[in-house]
């Protein structure tokens, strides 16, 4: 019998690959397994491992005005963020993939431009243009300046999806009468779904995480969770922060869930 053959000497060799992978994994969830436990800390201050369990800074942020605002404008950007940049990421993605054009791929490297550019150079150049278009300190530009960011993740995404999928069926619904956008919105839309769900999944997470062009466009009553959450660590490290990062990490998880669940039932649905 051929050693090479055997999974159980393969699973050996690869053993020092398992315990590096479990090492980067401890490593990287290190930090949320410390900051779950502190946010049901009653201390005023940051312990780990908290003497005592308390919901006290959970209610604390529930009852407060400033924070379940911010965690509003938050949540209302980032819908909105996913309203603008999913459709716009879904068209220029569309276009680019089955464009015929030489400069296609001149365009498509310049709308991923704010995945290679240092956020903080994007949030000066957006706080210099929207000081000129009073935009500065609204919901609008918020959203605007978000979906800039989040546009790029939607367009990689998309076309990811957009290169499994056989064009083909889409020219044979448009060969039997059906309008482009009728043939991809009945044909290629409901094959690349997951992709589109991916796409959403991460302008929802760019817009609600996102933090440095916030400190830049929005301030006072149109400041974001993440703004505050920063703006607060100037002042005091409370464990008011612990538990507002519990929650954010909950949401992405959730969020993950739902996207996971989603693929599985589409690919169900497939087979």
């Amino acid at each position: 019998m051929d050693m090479d053959s055997d999974p159980t000497v393969s699973h050996l060799r690869r053993l020092w690959l398992y315990l590096y992978c479990l090492a980067v994994a401890i490593f990287l969830l290190a930090p949320i397994l410390v900051v779950i436990p502190m946010s049901f800390s009653p201390s005023e201050f940051l312990e780990f491992p908290p003497s005592s369990l308390s919901l006290r800074w959970y209610q604390s942020l529930f009852n407060s005005a400033e924070w379940t605002g911010a965690a509003i404008i938050s949540l209302k950007a980032a819908v909105l963020t996913v309203l603008v940049a999913t459709p716009l990421g879904i068209a220029a993605a569309y276009g680019l993939q089955y464009s015929e054009m030489g400069i296609a791929k001149l365009v498509r490297s310049l709308l991923i431009i704010p995945l290679i550019v240092p956020v903080i150079i994007v949030a000066i150049g957006v706080f210099y243009l929207f000081a000129r278009l009073n935009l500065v300190n609204t919901l609008t530009g918020l959203v605007l300046a978000h979906s800039v960011l989040a546009l790029p993740f939607v367009i990689v995404v998309v076309s990811a999806g957009l290169q499994r999928f056989d064009i083909n069926q889409e020219l044979v619904a448009r060969s039997l009468g059906a309008s482009r956008l009728k043939a991809f919105r009945t044909v290629t839309l409901p094959q690349i779904r997951p992709s589109v769900m991916s796409a959403a999944l991460f302008a929802f997470i760019t817009s609600f995480d996102e933090v440095v062009v916030a400190l830049f466009v929005s301030r006072g009553p149109s400041s974001t969770l993440t703004r505050k959450m920063f703006t607060s660590l100037r002042d005091q490290v409370s464990p008011a922060i612990a538990a507002i990062s519990t929650i954010l990490i909950l949401i992405t998880f959730l969020l993950a869930l739902a996207a996971l669940a989603s693929a599985r039932g589409d690919k169900a649905q497939k087979s």
